[in-house]
């Protein structure tokens, strides 16, 4: 029996590696207690998903733990043993505007949380892949000193700069602002670099772009592209914060993400750390991106502007894929953004409809 164990597992990555290896015939446990519900409200329970997962998929096992809970986590990571090949801990505090509210509840979700995770794993099942979902936002906001060129719609590196196709994992992490989102997360990051130097773990770091998809339950202080779809498809207001709304993203659907891990799982370098996203062939800014919201949904977006950036935002990123293509050349992205906020808008609308119309409570 081989067992995959994928914490969040009701989350946007969660939900799609659990498909992804169920599919593949492994039996997979699933962690997730709904705290992005404590985070932002009703709306982004990630409830509807976890009952979908269980009812839907035989071989498939959840379990509603906090990922701090060092003796929770343990038991249950000592009860798969031996059969466990892969963990992706893919549950967060996912939002750099929500850390500031609660500083020791962010930083001990993803900082001691991964650390009750590396442990647990270490302990009882030494010998599966460890894989992190990163962020970004480990690098603070260093990238926006690059010498960035405004357009009509964008802001963007001039073609002859040596990191026009992405920004690789060489760029320094030290001496900028981080936002206290992404101090919690890079030292996760940090801590399972040194799980696979310590204790010869097969640990990977993934330092993501946006992770996007039509399981993300978005909202305003998390999930750019689900939540920008949201509003544009129900007529809920929205708000572009800062750089005239031509700060740039790569995007990455999260089936192309969990092709990426398991790729990773078929044959793990370990200690890897790699920058992955939509690299320069699945990007848009956010004047482009509400411009695709209006033409794929037929309806105008109501929305303002505030000035004031959100701290440590970064006015462009594109990320480097060579790193993750040279140890991998087989991997290969799928979706571009037309086709991300397509699917987004066709498996979501109906839902989205429903729960605009509910009477409240």
């Amino acid at each position: 029996m081989t067992v995959a164990l994928v914490t969040g597992a009701a989350g946007l990555i969660g939900a799609e590696a659990v498909r992804h290896f169920h599919a593949l015939g492994w039996d997979v446990v699933g962690i997730d207690n709904d705290m992005r519900r404590a985070f932002f409200g009703d709306e982004a329970s990630t409830a509807w998903m976890a009952d979908r997962l269980v009812r839907e998929l035989p071989r498939y096992r959840h379990l509603s733990i906090d990922i701090r809970d060092q003796d929770a986590i343990g038991a249950a990571v000592k009860r798969i043993g031996p059969s466990l090949s892969l963990v992706i801990h893919a549950a967060a505090q996912p939002s750099h505007d929500w850390a500031v509210r609660d500083p020791m509840t962010d930083f001990s979700v993803n900082a001691q949380g991964t650390l009750v995770m590396l442990e647990a794993v270490r302990q009882h099942a030494p010998r599966a892949t460890f894989i992190f979902t990163s962020t970004n936002k480990v690098y603070g906001d260093t990238p926006n000193g690059l010498p960035l060129v405004e357009t009509a719609r964008r802001y963007e590196l001039p073609t002859d700069h040596a990191w026009y196709d992405g920004i690789p994992e060489s760029m320094s992490i030290d001496r900028c602002t981080h936002s206290l989102f992404g101090v919690s997360k890079t030292a996760a990051d940090l801590l399972v670099q040194e799980y696979a130097r310590y204790f010869d773990m097969a640990a990977v770091v993934f330092r993501g772009g946006c992770l996007t998809g039509p399981g993300h339950s978005g909202t305003e202080l998390h999930g750019f592209l689900a939540y920008l779809m949201k509003c544009t498809a129900t007529g809920r207001p929205y708000t572009v914060f800062g750089y005239k709304g031509k700060q740039v993203r790569d995007n990455i659907h999260s089936a192309d993400l969990v092709s990426a891990f398991e790729h990773v799982a078929r044959r793990p370098c370990p200690g890897a750390v790699y920058n992955i996203g939509g690299g320069r062939s699945v990007n848009c800014s956010m004047l482009e991106a509400i411009a695709l919201s209006e033409e794929i949904t037929g309806r105008e977006l109501r929305w303002t502007y505030d000035e004031r950036n959100r701290i440590g935002d970064h006015i462009w990123w594109i990320g480097d894929l060579t790193a993750f293509r040279n140890d991998y050349p087989d991997w290969r992205l799928r979706y571009d953004v037309p086709g991300i906020l397509r699917e987004i808008f066709e498996l979501n609308r109906d839902r989205w409809t429903s729960a605009e119309r509910a009477p409240a409570a």
